[in-house]
């Protein structure tokens, strides 16, 4: 089965999902645009489970970053890739708390009451988030501002250099800030548009010289953990998500062709990709490790569809 065989099976499967990736599956493989399941994502499913888990202080876990990963950042950024609809009481709320009370002295979201320096990882996943649901452009300037003040001079981004110094930046780092930045573009936000753009193009360039996941020095594969396929990512990078990320940007670039491949050979015999999970604590599991994801399907599937004629040699 080659990388771009659909067959009639494999989609009625992924449309017998959750209502999150019928949703998508329709969009992003059939073409049909289908806001009325958008809509159904707050009330049925993954989406309802989530929201259903939000504590009465108005967070989601202990507080806004804690436990990994059923806290209010983590658990907002679930629900902005199951691609909720914006409107949500309960997750305005919460948003209103957290740029109420989280926003530290450099002006970027900090929730450790002990390290006054932000992290630009967190920044990158949180106005992600906070661009999807709408959050006011007032609000979000100095989360802005913070982000592109970190900016590295390889072009990407790494959340310690302002905390111990890094001089390289980072691919997890880099993958973030760069998804956060697209939400917001993509979302009519208008405030440093020009610079936030500029650092998006330097910061996938970052990323194409390391071919996404390897050495731009030696050409080795910087971590196993980066070809393996995770849903859901969190923080941490692999091929899969900065493909996802190009796809989404509309970017081609001969430099994918290598992680494209490490997808392609992914696919089961069925056409089917699996996943790995990251350890932690979780409100539940959407899917079980091991066995055949519909995440991570309709994500290859996706993939392969916009650049499967960017081939290696």
């Amino acid at each position: 089965m080659n990388s771009l065989e659909i067959d009639n099976k494999l989609i009625e499967w992924l449309l017998a999902g959750d209502v999150s990736i019928e949703f998508q599956t329709r969009r992003d493989l059939l073409g049909q645009d289908r806001p009325d399941l958008q809509k159904r994502i707050e009330t049925e499913g993954w989406g309802a489970r989530f929201l259903a888990a939000r504590g009465p202080d108005g967070h989601w876990g202990r507080a806004y970053y804690q436990p990994k990963w059923t806290s209010s950042h983590y658990t907002l950024l679930d629900l902005r890739n199951l691609e909720l609809a914006p409107g949500v009481p309960e997750v305005d709320e919460t948003i209103c708390r957290i740029l109420d009370q989280e926003i530290g002295p450099d002006g970027g979201i900090n929730s450790s009451p002990d390290i006054p320096q932000s992290d630009v990882c967190m920044n990158g996943m949180a106005l992600d988030f906070l661009a999807w649901f709408r959050a006011p452009e007032e609000r979000l300037k100095t989360v802005v501002d913070f982000i592109l003040s970190q900016r590295m001079d390889d072009g990407g981004f790494n959340c310690r250099r302002n905390r111990s110094g890094a001089i390289h930046s980072s691919v997890h780092s880099t993958l973030s800030v760069l998804e956060g930045i697209q939400t917001y573009l993509a979302g009519g936000y208008s405030y440093r548009f020009q610079d936030l753009d500029e650092a998006a193009t330097k910061g996938r360039e970052f990323l194409l010289i390391h071919r996404l996941y390897k050495s731009h020095r030696t050409g080795e594969v910087i971590s196993p953990l980066f070809t393996r396929l995770h849903y859901p990512c969190r923080w941490r990078f692999d091929v899969l998500r900065a493909l996802d990320y190009f796809r989404g940007v509309g970017v081609a670039d001969p430099r994918l062709s290598d992680a494209l491949e490490i997808v392609r050979k992914r696919r089961r015999k069925d056409g089917t990709w699996t996943a790995s999970k990251h350890a932690g604590q979780t409100h539940f599991d959407m899917e079980k490790t091991r066995q055949p994801s519909r995440w991570n399907t309709l994500r290859a599937l996706r993939v392969l569809k916009t650049f499967d004629d960017l081939r290696g040699p």
